[in-house]
This record gives structure tokens, sequence and C-alpha cells, in this order.
């Protein structure tokens, strides 16, 4: 498979596709095929380096696609349900294993560019609505 990859910090030029091992299902994981990742401040603060990262690794926190795979004690999940994630690196890539209790389901008729684009702001609007203005 194909991923974004940063062997050391930088601008976006150091962002390189490279090809790497397809993520297998480990315990309690999914194996997600990306439809979209998300694109956020905090992935450009790792890239830069003024958020160090152990390098290389494949950046991106976000994103939202098909399951293609549930591992063991997996439960609530199945192959093609439709699921979102943040707080995760590594979604700049074709496949990401995930941990099950991370995914959440997208909606019926959600598109997943938006579900992948939503997790973070989502949670960040949330926060400020019901915990900071009170």
């Amino acid at each position: 498979m194909k991923a974004i990859r940063i062997a050391a910090p930088g601008g976006s030029d150091v962002m390189k596709l490279e090809e790497v091992p397809t993520p297998k299902a480990g315990k309690g994981q999914l194996v997600v095929k990306l439809d979209a990742a998300g694109l956020n401040y905090v992935d450009t603060y790792q890239r830069s380096g003024q958020y160090p990262m152990p390098t290389p690794y494949t950046p991106g926190s976000e994103g939202a696609g098909s399951v293609t795979e549930v591992g063991e004690g997996v439960t609530g999940f199945a192959k093609g349900d439709k699921v979102a994630w943040t707080g995760l690196i590594g979604s700049y890539a074709e496949y990401h294993a995930i941990p099950a209790d991370r995914a959440v389901k997208v909606p019926q008729g959600m598109d997943t560019k938006l579900a992948a684009a939503i997790m973070l702001q989502g949670m960040t609007a949330h926060y400020l609505c019901h915990d900071t203005f009170p």
C-alpha cells in the first residue's frame, strides 16, 4: 500500500509517498481502507518539528473509511462498516489499523469525507458549547 511518510522534520517537501506493508488487524483492532483523511494544524506542527515525533512516521490524526478486517475480540463492527476516528497518527495512508474502541460508526447517508473532516472540529465545537460556555 502507499502512505505518506516523514523521515525528518521540515516543510511540506519532507512528505514522501512510499510503499509500505498493508497493516493487519491485531487483537482489538480494525483495519480500515481510507476514503479520506482530515487535515489539522496539529499535523503541520508535528511535521515541522514543533511537536516532536519519532521518525519515520505516517502523519494524519483523523480519517474515515470502510472496515476491511476485524481483529480478535472486536464486537460491534463488521467488514464494510463505515467508521471515522481522531487522535490516531497514521491516516495519510491507503489503510490504517486502529483500535476498535476509538472507531465511531459513520451514520448511514453521511459521506465519509465529511466524517473524516468533522471528528476533531465536532468535538471542539461540543466542548466549547457545553464546557467552556457555562
